[in-house]
């Protein structure tokens, strides 16, 4: 045993992730601590996790960032390793960061590259690849970014980069798809109901210059009818977002009023 090895905790929050749960949580088995923090699941997600784990914490939803500085909070290691119920640590991942941990250094925190999957097909094209995610790092240097969606975690002092890829299985089958798409227009237009009023025009054009932009520009292309489906994805969801904002602007305005 390497005494010189630091500790790790893997974070994890999670709301019926059933489907999920049991795979991410072997790929980090190894580690000496996992916190779950857990928004009142109604699945099964609390039997599976209970299997691999006795930290877990059932907390009303409060939103991403406050669930996340939640499970920070409980982690109890000097080092932290965030993920999502549908991401998974490769083998290679594991065996750099186990590196990290046994050998003294001066960052307190690593970017990782994030492979993401769309209908089990990696996708390296629309910017989906790297994907760097600032996801393992130094408790005491680390503090959760204050937003409704994408938010993520931010680290004082020097930061580096890892090779090995983070395993994201957010995109399964489209029904999944299209539920994530929902909520996040959602969050995202509730973050933007106070920038430039939307007009007519923007729910043509930001749709259509998203799509081109992933599929075009981001060589969306290249992943043949994925990178077109990912690209149209994105052009939904900037639609859906801008539809969003008008409605808040507009619609729900107008019965405050009445």
């Amino acid at each position: 045993m390497n005494n010189k090895r630091k500790k790790l905790s893997v974070i994890i929050i999670t709301y019926n992730e059933e489907k999920n749960i049991q795979d991410c949580l072997e790929s980090v088995k190894w580690a000496d601590e996992i916190v779950i923090v857990d928004a009142e699941s109604n699945d099964s997600t609390i039997e599976i996790a209970k299997k691999y784990t006795d930290n877990i914490f059932i907390r009303k939803w409060e939103g991403y960032s406050s669930q996340r500085k939640f499970s920070l909070e409980k982690a109890n290691n000097e080092w932290v390793l965030s993920l999502d119920a549908d991401e998974r640590v490769s083998n290679k991942l594991k065996n750099e960061i186990e590196f990290i941990l046994s050998n003294d250094n001066d960052f307190n925190g690593y970017f990782i590259p994030r492979l993401n999957f769309f209908n089990h097909k990696e996708i390296k094209t629309c910017f989906w690849y790297p994907d760097y995610q600032l996801r393992l790092f130094k408790k005491n240097f680390a503090g959760v970014i204050d937003r409704k969606v994408h938010e993520g975690f931010e680290v004082t002092g020097k930061i580096g980069y890892l090779k090995s890829d983070i395993i994201h299985k957010a995109h399964q089958n489209f029904n999944d798809t299209f539920r994530k798409i929902n909520i996040y227009s959602h969050l995202q237009a509730q973050e933007k109901i106070n920038s430039k009023k939307v007009k007519a025009r923007d729910l043509i054009l930001h749709p259509l210059a998203a799509f081109l932009n992933h599929f075009i520009s981001r060589k969306g292309y290249k992943d043949g009818i994925y990178g077109l489906m990912v690209s149209l994805i994105h052009m939904m969801t900037n639609m859906m977002t801008y539809m969003k904002i008008w409605e808040l602007q507009n619609v729900e305005n107008k019965d405050e009023r009445k």
